[in-house]
């Protein structure tokens, strides 16, 4: 059995395998996790040690309304990992614990004109070092909730507050009809530290 967190509550059901579809981005994420656990064995002593020092400092991300501290080894994987995602060669040196701000992404519009749909995100300020986009399928209008995302690239770089996220959209998932929901989230990347998404969502209007 196994046991999550959905908006009605903590739900438990029966364990099923999943599916494994070996996506660009999963195929992408493994490799990195291969060559994370290769490089930990070449790491010195003192490497370690500082990498455990920095995880005793931070903590795992919130599920079932509970956290923990990080292992240095867990905490060399998943910033390596991170890193990985926005193609920057892997760390072997504990990064300082980064600060975050407000994620500069605030809400995403969505344009229909004669059949050409644009996705943009729009931006306030000045973006993180990295900002990490992912998207789901096209939805019925009538969802309002999605909890699997598939990272779908590093959003583009704003040109007057909106960043086009049209052409990683649309080739991963196609264009979304009119009337359906599109949901995408964004998490700040700063030296392979990220915070929590943020989830935003549109509706694909009439042409």
């Amino acid at each position: 059995m196994v046991s999550y967190k959905t908006r009605f509550g903590q739900v438990r059901r029966q364990y099923v395998k999943p599916r494994d579809p070996r996506t660009p981005a999963q195929v992408l994420r493994r490799r990195a996790m291969g060559r994370a656990r290769f490089l930990w064995r070449k790491l010195s002593d003192q490497q370690r040690a500082a990498w455990h020092a920095t995880a005793g400092d931070s903590r795992t991300s919130r599920r079932v309304n509970q956290s923990g501290r990080l292992r240095g080894y867990l905490l060399f994987v998943r910033i390596n990992c991170n890193l990985a995602i926005v193609d920057l060669p892997m760390r072997l040196d504990a990064p300082a614990i980064a600060t975050f701000g407000l994620n500069a992404v605030r809400a995403l519009s969505i344009t229909n004109i004669k059949g050409d749909v644009s996705l943009k995100l729009s931006v306030s300020g000045k973006p993180a070092q990295y900002i990490v986009v992912l998207g789901t399928k096209p939805r019925s209008a009538g969802v309002s909730y999605v909890d699997h995302f598939t990272i779908l690239g590093v959003l583009p770089a704003p040109v007057g507050g909106l960043s086009d996220i049209t052409e990683m959209y649309v080739s991963k998932y196609g264009v979304p009809a009119a009337g359906s929901r599109v949901f995408i989230q964004t998490f700040q990347l700063i030296n392979g530290w990220d915070d929590l998404p943020k989830q935003v969502s549109a509706i694909v209007p009439a042409p």
